[in-house]
């Protein structure tokens, strides 16, 4: 098997990055490469044809090549089951080994993968072929300059670092730096950059997925902004923008009980002894008691239905309660979720304080009810969602009627903020010196209530 009948099988801005890390690993340069390429592009056909290529040029020869993925699984087991696969169609199948659970062998080449978790133990493996760091922005900074820079260390190795942009404070968005000064200073081209426009370019059926994404989360969305455009974050900030906000502003009025034969849901955050929403506990000297918060949402759906199932969100009402025990407001509750509205659907906070709360009402009300915990992921999903249906016009809230609702709910608007985090994921809160978030997290559970919902749901009984 020839270098170019490998690397022809590989798309246009593959073979560029490619030719320019087999010049570094054939030259014997060590060259440190970054690789971004959109969400789904092709960084890793790139990264197994690499190793396939090197392992079958060195059969005869006791070397390793070395590839680290943030998780031992699913992504290094990923990595090593296409790069299996890639050695069955180039005829290798029952020749290739694995040893160990986490090498396979060509003959005397081996491809060593490794997880960079904090917690793994890399040292003294050695790279002499090629060391890759995948999903770079996901690994830590220490972990590699520590661990994995050295395994390469005493055979000056080629190193790739493969991913997508996060934030300004990613090991990927450090490496790509560097390299763009050393690409100033000396010509010698480190850094590739590969947005879905340019993969779309050779691929049509990228194209009308990404389309179909940019549409449902919006241009500006974080992981269209990060995944596709590959533009980092730069560090936090407001939550929502001024034009967010404006989308956000609905011009129907506010409502005080269901219209026939309309669809309802419902999201409920939770009060108690914890501030910030979501059970999450901050330090404040606000003296504003934290407040239980009911976001009713009324559900349309488009005219077509079937080609766009998203549904629309017109939030028509605001309950709030403020220093009341929840054993106060249960027959409230009921009330209002099953006979002033009856909703279809309806999530409320159970982390912690609210985890009784949600009990009662999934008993009182039984499967329409959905208990939602906050964690560090399910918040960071629940604020991306938030985000996208904002985005793409799919929620509005009632004009102006000079309640204390209403202007509660708005200044959580303006002082929500966001804070990035790795791993592709955010925390979004009111800082608690500035005031409260009970409205912001109901609506963003009323969104979660209204996602994936179905014109079906309309056809059943109330409570089914």
């Amino acid at each position: 098997m020839g270098t170019e009948t490998t690397i022809m099988r590989l798309r246009p801005y593959q073979r560029e990055a490619a030719n320019a890390i087999l010049d570094s690993v054939f030259g014997g340069k060590g060259l440190t490469f970054s690789i971004e390429i959109a969400r789904q592009g092709g960084k890793n056909e790139l990264s197994a044809q690499l190793e396939l290529l090197l392992l079958t040029l060195n059969m005869g020869e006791a070397k390793n090549l070395i590839k680290c993925s943030p998780t031992f699984k699913p992504q290094t087991v990923i990595s090593m089951i296409r790069l299996k696969d890639r050695l069955n169609n180039a005829g290798f199948e029952g020749i290739w080994t694995a040893e160990m659970g986490y090498i396979v062998r060509l003959g005397n080449a081996r491809a060593i993968f490794l997880s960079a978790d904090a917690s793994a133990s890399v040292v003294g493996n050695t790279a002499h072929l090629l060391l890759e760091i995948d999903e770079s922005q996901d690994v830590s900074k220490e972990k590699y300059t520590k661990e994995f820079k050295p395994i390469g260390a005493t055979t000056n190795v080629t190193t790739v670092h493969y991913g997508t942009a996060w934030d300004d404070s990613t090991l990927l968005e450090e490496v790509k730096q560097t390299n763009l000064e050393l690409e100033r200073r000396d010509g010698v081209r480190r850094h590739f950059r590969y947005d879905w426009e340019e993969v779309a370019r050779h691929n049509p059926d990228y194209l009308a997925y990404v389309m179909g994404e940019k549409e449902r989360l919006g241009a500006d969305h974080p992981l269209f902004m990060t995944q596709y455009r590959l533009l980092p974050i730069h560090g936090g900030g407001g939550f929502l923008s001024a034009q967010q906000r404006a989308q956000l502003q609905g011009d129907h009025e506010r409502m005080r009980r269901c219209r026939e034969g309309q669809m309802y849901v419902a999201g409920i955050d939770i009060a108690g002894e914890k501030e910030g929403g979501g059970g999450e506990a901050l330090a404040t000297g606000n003296t504003k008691r934290d407040s239980t918060v009911v976001t009713i949402g009324e559900v349309e759906f488009p005219p077509n239905y079937e080609i766009d199932r998203e549904p629309r969100i017109k939030i028509v009402e605001h309950y709030c309660w403020t220093g009341k025990r929840h054993t106060e407001v249960y027959g409230q509750l009921v009330d209002i979720l099953k006979n002033v509205w009856r909703c279809r659907r309806v999530v409320v906070d159970a982390t912690g304080m609210g985890e009784p709360v949600s009990a009662f009402l999934r008993k009182a009300l039984g499967s329409r009810v959905t208990p939602f915990t906050f964690t560090q992921k399910s918040k960071s999903e629940l604020g991306f969602n938030l985000l996208a249906v904002v985005n793409a016009g799919r929620i509005k809230v009632y004009k102006g009627d000079g309640s204390e609702e209403y202007q509660e709910f708005w200044q959580e608007m303006e002082k929500a903020r966001s804070q990035y985090r790795p791993s592709q994921t955010m925390n979004f809160y009111v800082d608690p010196a500035q005031g409260h978030d009970d409205f912001l997290m109901s609506l963003a559970l009323a969104a979660e209530a209204a996602k994936n919902y179905e014109v079906r749901s309309a056809i059943g009984r109330d409570g089914e």
